[in-house]
Order: structure tokens, then sequence, then C-alpha cells
């Protein structure tokens, strides 16, 4: 039978800006007075929402306010959020690394953390001294350590160096070795962080696959961050989106990512003052939305595979413009055109004859793009004269997904296409 083995409550971290500790020795000898008095720390009443787009006017923000939730033995819990919501904040103070300013936690069973590349290593140890430290801090004798040795290195791919100090290792060595001693020395609750990015293709597709194991198999309960929404509908059963230090909604994982991407929106790319533009202005663009085909809302980042729409809103000098093309280029980070679109190609005629501010929706199913940010040209011609142009005037970024629909994510090849193919055999 499943029982908890995380209970967070009404968790909150305050940090003071621009400063290690709890700030200056005034406040220290304040906080210090109102302790000795039994009463509340002054600090705790002040303090903003941790909004990093944002310039506040207190010196005290909140990296987490008020968090609550429970975890069950052999559940896999993805926490996502755009950076700067908490999310790494959370896991250090769930993996004892700090402390919450305010609330408590309850963990049952021991607990190993992998929250940035070398964590928990000695630099001047070798790789199998660093093994059997951090078995000896998980609580495990030298004969326990000595049965999963073999498979840790194994694992992790690095025999020949096991012998070398880790501090010579590169970063995607550190990782692999400090997941593998993670995973495989039997905690209770795994803790894993973004580190995962650090290596390769094949080192995550190992990572994700071991972590479906312990807590498939094993029944270990495993909290997952990560920007890789794939990694997250695949491999977690429910999840957790942070917004500005606080938790917007619990669920099951994929309806928090359709939140996720539907949360995040962000006023679309004013064009009215851009400059770099050509044509007469007979069409004038004015902005890009991305939508959601699905919710029809407004968001901020696309997922590869999902129904979408690029919205271009625009205004014109007359009511009544006919012939009009208009055309969307897309280009990659590296500015290589890996997609074009228009009326014109697909032979639709756009007659432009009702108000004069529009806008027209070019809708793409499953979008086969790969994660990457993006950059959009937009053009329009009236009667075969140009009206506007914009080179890179709209910049979008697109996060991996089960365009296959077969559990398994997309490459991570940036700014490629995806073909939706068959197979056939004699």
């Amino acid at each position: 039978m499943d029982y908890t083995v995380i209970k967070v409550e009404n968790i909150s971290k305050q940090y003071r800006l621009g400063n290690v500790g709890t700030g200056s020795l005034s406040h220290d000898l304040n906080r210090t007075w109102h302790k000795m008095r039994g009463k509340e720390d002054p600090y705790l009443k002040i303090g903003e929402a941790n909004d990093r787009a944002v310039k506040g006017t207190s010196d005290y923000v909140w990296a987490l306010q008020d968090i609550n939730f429970e975890v069950k033995q052999g559940e896999v819990l993805g926490i996502i959020g755009r950076n700067g919501a908490g999310k790494s904040t959370l896991l250090k103070i769930l993996s004892r690394t700090t402390t919450p300013t305010t609330g408590q936690i309850k963990i049952k069973g021991r607990v190993a953390s992998l929250l940035e590349v070398g964590t928990g290593f000695h630099p001047e140890l070798t790789g199998r001294e660093n093994i059997f430290l951090n078995g000896a801090i998980l609580g495990m004798n030298k004969a326990e350590i000595k049965s999963k040795f073999d498979e840790i290195v194994d694992f992790a791919g690095v025999e020949r160096y096991i012998d070398t100090p880790v501090k010579r290792y590169s970063s995607g060595m550190y990782v692999r070795l400090a997941f593998g001693v993670a995973a495989h020395l039997e905690p209770e609750i795994l803790i894993v962080d973004e580190v995962l990015a650090v290596g390769d293709a094949e080192f995550q597709k190992k990572a994700l696959g071991k972590m479906k194991d312990v807590s498939g198999k094993d029944g270990r309960t495993v909290l997952f961050v990560s920007h890789n929404m794939a990694s997250i509908e695949n491999l977690c059963n429910t999840g957790i989106l942070l917004s500005d230090g606080k938790i917007n909604s619990i669920g099951k994982s994929k309806e928090i990512i359709k939140k996720y991407l539907d949360v995040n929106t962000v006023q679309s790319n004013n064009l009215k003052d851009n400059k770099n533009r050509k044509g007469n202005q007979q069409i004038k663009f004015t902005k890009v939305s991305l939508i959601d085909d699905d919710t029809g809302l407004e968001i901020s980042e696309l997922q590869c595979g999902m129904n979408c729409r690029i919205r271009l809103h625009f205004v014109k000098q007359e009511t009544d413009l006919k012939n009009a093309i208009i055309g969307i280029g897309i280009n990659n980070q590296y500015d290589q055109r890996v997609a074009f679109m228009s009326n014109e190609l697909i032979s639709k005629s756009i007659d432009i004859t009702d108000s004069l501010e529009d806008y027209i929706d070019f809708t793409i199913l499953k979008l086969p793009l790969t994660i990457g940010f993006y950059n959009l040209t937009l053009f329009c011609s009236v009667n075969a004269n140009i009206s506007d142009w914009i080179q890179n005037g709209f910049q979008f970024h697109i996060i991996s997904g089960d365009f296959y629909k077969t559990g398994k994510n997309a490459p991570d090849n940036n700014g490629s296409v995806l073909l939706d193919y068959q197979i056939h055999t004699s």
C-alpha cells in the first residue's frame, strides 16, 4: 500500500538581495531582539514575489511562498516552471542543503540528490573514493557499496578514469558518475535537477530509463525538475507547476504541461515601431501571437508536435484590398530557413475587405520543428507590390514534445524538421 514519504507544509523561503546570510548586522540584531522577546521575525512581514523581470522596491524577495504538497511512495513527481520560479530552491530545501524560512518538511527514507554537477563529490578524491564516500553518507556499509560498485561504474562509463581525481573529469563524466551513484545506492527518494542536460543524448536516455526502473520496479520515489516537457510527460505521473515562487497547480503531468504552456503568456512583439521593414505599408504588421489551437489561448512557447497557430495582426490603409499574398519564413537560431508558409503556395486567395484592423492565422498541425529558438520573417504584398516585409521580426522558442506519440522524446537537433512518415516492409 502506498504511503506518504514527503509532506511539505507551508514552506516559504526568503532571501535578501545582494547579501550573504541574513543581511546586515543591524538586521541580525533586530531579528535577535524580536526573538528574545518571543515576537515574530519583523522581516517576514515584508518582501515581494520573486519576479526576476520586474524591478522591485524591497531588498527582500520570497523565492518560495506557502508551498504545500504530499508525495506518495513510488510516485514520480515532475516540477516545472520558467526560470526563477523557485524549482531549484524547493529541491535544495527537500535535500536539506538549505533550510526554509518558515514551514516544515517531513521525509521518510534516505534521500539522494543530484542538484548540480559534482553535488556531494570531493574534487580531490578519485571516482572510486567518491562512490564509497557517498554510500557512507547514505548510511550504507562497505559490503553494500561493493555489491553495487561495478554496476555504477558500468552505468557511468568511466571505468578507465575511476582511480583519477574527479576534479580532472569533464562535466559530462562528472554528472554520469554522480547520477550513477545517486540512482544505484538504493535511496528511498531520488531528487534530480536539470543537471541531466549536461550529458549527451545516450546518457540522458539511460538516465531516464534508470529513473523509470527506480520508481516502477523498485518502488522508490523520484522528484524530477526539467525544462524538457517530453521527459516530464513520459516519466512523471504527477506534476507541479511553480510560478513566481508559488504553486500554480498540481495534477497529472500532461495536464500540468498544458497549463504551463497556457499560463506562460506574454505580450506579443510589438511591430508597430519596427524600423527594419520595407514596403508601402498599405498593409502593416503590428504584432505576432502564438496560439494553442486546442484551447485558443495565447502562449509564449510552442511544443514540438502540438497543433498551434501563428497569428499575424495588421492594420491597413484601405478597407478594400484584393489579391494579397501573406507569407511567413521561419529561420532557426543559425539563421537557416527551415520552413515557409504563404497563402499563395496553397492557392488560397485573400481579399481584405473588412475593417482597417484585423489578423490572419496560419494553423500548423503537429508542429514538426525540434527544440530551439526560431525567428519569423513576415511578408505581405498587394497586387504584386510589397506592402510590408520584416526580416527576423519575432522570436519564439520550441520545447521538446512526443511528436511521434511513441513515448519517446523527439530528438534534440536544434533547428531541424521532423517528418511524419511510415515504414512498410515487403
